[in-house]
């Protein structure tokens, strides 16, 4: 379903001639192919098709840091609306209210008391909220829970 829509708003940008819409959905598409090449799959389940969306969205998120440190506004610009493009076939992120209710319920079936159960809690929220959080975030609430 998820591929459908990205192929439908590919030939819709390609008929409005947004040149940006249609190399970012290419480039995507073009992601999506290598992973299922590297998996030796046929096609990608959805939670894998979030995880190469984000991928793209963290590379784009790491050129925009060297373009800043090169002064290259006109780069900025085009690499920032080339992640909202890519945003829009993410879920809803959760809230962090909703986050740390997840944390809490991880934490009491997995019986952690301490840090040392980090890996295995982390590895439990992650499962349940693939695509739909930032891992990073998702790692600072952990550790904010398990530090009390």
């Amino acid at each position: 379903m998820l591929l459908e829509k990205i192929d439908l708003d590919l030939r819709e940008a390609m008929k409005q001639k947004d040149a940006l819409k249609v190399s970012t959905l290419r480039f995507l598409k073009s992601a999506i192919n290598y992973s299922c090449i590297q998996k030796r799959k046929e096609s990608l389940q959805e939670d894998e098709v979030f995880d190469v969306i984000n991928k793209q969205i963290k590379m784009r998120q790491d050129a925009i840091e060297g373009f800043r440190k090169g002064n290259r506004d006109d780069l900025i610009q085009k690499e920032t609306r080339e992640m909202d493009i890519l945003k829009q076939y993410l879920p809803e992120p959760l809230s962090p209210e909703e986050l740390r209710k997840i944390v809490d319920e991880e934490i009491g079936i997995l019986d952690v008391k301490d840090k040392s159960g980090f890996g295995k809690v982390m590895q439990a929220v992650l499962s349940r909220v693939k695509g739909k959080a930032d891992a990073s975030v998702v790692s600072q609430i952990v550790k904010e829970k398990l530090n009390k």
